[in-house]
């Protein structure tokens, strides 16, 4: 059963280690399974079993998009699909968003990052030039757990969904079930919309019951597997995914054929 993982983050040698600093304390509470490099993502990626993984590294200001795309276009290979950076206020997006075209397979935005609501019209321009170049968006949706102790969500199911209204012809990647901490609310307002839901850091610690919802109301060709590495091991999910009480061929489609098809008109 091939598997492939569609939510990864890594980092430059140079600045990881700052990564990991940052994502383990000074702004968010996470906790790493290993530093996010190209070498430690590749390794895991064996030892899961993972063919290929898409991989993105945020650009938490607009200054960073062209240094950040630079690099991850320079790792582009067989099993790592980039999935690039932009940042919504970068002047001249749309110029960069030709360059991932024709160098990359996608964007990642992080609202929480990049300190950006996903509804804000001032964005609405981005997400148009991104629906005319037929581009996947993966977008973090749900709350975010800060350093300070406190809960925010710059994108919100509610939020999701004036989005996905405005602009139907948009493939977005609703990173964890639509919702991180918000999975009721991502049922009732998202379940059955054009959305692709990615389980990362979601399917695992929700429960049983609204995740069997989440799987009648929005069926199973629009749900991706993604392990958010390295805030979680790969192997966690995919064994929980393997053993669910559903079809081997819905498997395979969370597994795998589903991100393919998201995929299939540039890769």
């Amino acid at each position: 059963m091939e598997i492939i993982d569609a939510h990864n983050h890594i980092w430059p040698k140079k600045v990881v280690r700052k990564a990991k600093e940052c994502l383990e304390g000074c702004r968010f509470v996470k906790k790493l399974v290993t530093l996010p490099t190209v070498d430690n993502l590749l390794k895991i990626m064996d030892e899961s079993e993972i063919s290929k993984s898409i991989v993105s590294s945020i650009a938490s200001y607009p200054r960073q998009v062209v240094s950040i795309n630079n690099w991850l276009f320079s790792i582009k290979q067989k099993r790592l699909i980039p999935f690039a950076s932009i940042h919504p206020f970068f002047n001249t997006f749309k110029e960069e968003l030709k360059r991932i075209k024709d160098n990359a397979f996608g964007v990642k935005l992080q609202p929480e990052f990049q300190n950006f609501y996903v509804d804000d019209e001032k964005i609405f321009p981005l997400y148009e030039e991104l629906q005319k170049l037929n581009l996947p968006v993966l977008v973090h949706c749900g709350a975010e757990i800060s350093a300070l102790g406190g809960v925010c969500s710059y994108s919100s199911p509610k939020r999701i969904l004036r989005v996905i209204k405005k602009f139907p012809k948009l493939k977005i990647i609703g990173a964890h079930m639509g919702g991180f901490l918000m999975w009721e609310e991502s049922l009732e307002k998202l379940a059955g919309k054009n959305i692709y839901f990615d389980t990362s850091n979601s399917i695992r610690v929700m429960k049983k019951e609204v995740l069997k919802q989440f799987f009648v109301k929005h069926g199973f060709d629009k749900i991706i597997y993604g392990s958010d590495f390295p805030i979680q091991n790969p192997k966690e999910e995919i064994s929980f995914i393997k053993v669910l009480d559903i079809s081997k061929e819905n498997k395979q489609k969370i597994l795998s054929s589903n991100i393919k098809k998201v995929l299939s008109d540039i890769y």
